[in-house]
């Protein structure tokens, strides 16, 4: 009795009884059984697509315990919870760099370098002005997160069904963009706020302790839709960032499964995997870095100033200076940032049994049962 192979399903019914799988869902994995093998026979059905003097009828195949259906509710929580975790741990751990690179954006004039602004930085408000603004920063890049990744699965596959399964696959690149600029639509809603609340502590010392106090004084200086005041120029950021973040992750590993390891991915180890998911993301995030860097300041300007406009900051910062003030420190920050986000989202997907992200170019029978 052989084991089916390409599912590595632990059943004991034969994979030969099992139906195409280019003809039901894999959802619905069916398999074909011979009326004769009890006793029974008749002319075979011109639909069942098994080639048998006998007619066929279809029992559903028993599900793998423990592991998640792909596209099912519990998928799409497991890659939001994935989300949170991956985007909300990591920004709140380089709250240090970013407390510098939002300063040396506000205030070039006293954060001259990457060096010297911790070392001002330190100077002004010790080791814990290190992390000033980390509720707002750990709340808004969760919320954030949860619904980037979680949306971007969503997404990823409603449009490849309103494509199809061949021109999901001829224009997969456009899949990915139009799915995370949709997700990043989504998520800045929920990021703003806190992202508003998060630079006025971090830029303005004695503002706030945090969000606790921060977010009622910000309300009460500018009322409730201060807090989206940014949130344009969010859109400018993050979409283009992460339109970046996700179409080049899904190429750079695809190609670098295709073209530097020799191995197929679904036969690479776990740990190999989550260790290409993390260089992916960090050459990814080396690119997110440079696309969104001028909105980055411009969000940066506009939080941090009461009633400044766009032009403002492009007055005082000039057009230079808003593509290359503090972008250094950004791509340092933003590559490790984004390959740490890969690795911690893969790998929170391997432990509830889904598998790492990209690595194979979507094909249109792999697309059409899903």
């Amino acid at each position: 009795m052989a084991l089916s192979d390409k599912s590595s399903r632990q059943s004991l019914i034969p994979s030969f009884l099992y139906s195409s799988s280019s003809t039901v869902s894999t959802s619905h994995k069916s398999f074909a059984l011979d009326k004769t093998m009890l006793g029974a026979a008749a002319p075979a059905s011109s639909n069942s697509g098994v080639s048998s003097p006998a007619r066929n009828f279809v029992v559903p195949a028993p599900n793998e315990p423990g592991k998640i259906e792909m596209y099912s509710p519990a998928f799409y929580a497991a890659c939001t919870a994935g989300g949170i975790l991956s985007c909300g741990l990591t920004h709140t751990a380089v709250t240090p760099l970013d407390l510098v690179k939002c300063n040396m954006q506000i205030d070039p004039a006293k954060y001259k370098s990457i060096s010297s602004g911790f070392g001002v930085l330190y100077k002004d408000q010790g080791f814990r002005g290190f992390f000033r603004g980390w509720v707002p920063t750990l709340l808004g890049y969760s919320a954030q997160g949860a619904c980037k990744f979680g949306f971007y699965e969503f997404f990823k596959k409603y449009y490849s069904d309103l494509a199809g399964p061949e021109n999901a696959a001829k224009y997969k690149t456009f899949i990915y963009l139009a799915g995370s600029a949709s997700a990043e639509f989504i998520a800045d809603i929920a990021l703003c706020p806190f992202e508003a609340v998060k630079v006025r502590v971090q830029t303005q010392p004695g503002f706030a302790r945090g969000l606790s106090d921060g977010l009622p004084k910000f309300v009460k200086s500018e009322g409730y839709g201060g807090l989206y005041k940014g949130l344009v120029p969010l859109w400018g950021r993050q979409i283009p960032y992460t339109m970046m973040k996700f179409a080049s992750f899904e190429t750079i590993v695809e190609n670098i499964y295709k073209h530097a390891i020799p191995t197929p991915k679904n036969e690479c180890s776990k740990t190999l995997q989550l260790g290409v998911s993390f260089a992916g993301g960090y050459v990814a995030g080396v690119f997110c870095a440079i696309v969104s860097h001028p909105a980055d300041n411009l969000v940066s300007f506009l939080n941090n100033a009461k009633g400044a406009t766009v032009s403002d900051a492009v007055n005082k910062l000039g057009v230079m200076g808003l593509f290359t003030r503090g972008l250094p420190l950004r791509i340092v920050m933003i590559g490790t940032l984004t390959g740490a986000q890969w690795g911690i989202y893969d790998a929170f997907k391997v432990f509830v049994g889904l598998p790492t992200t990209g690595g194979v170019a979507p094909a249109a029978t792999e697309l059409a049962k899903a």
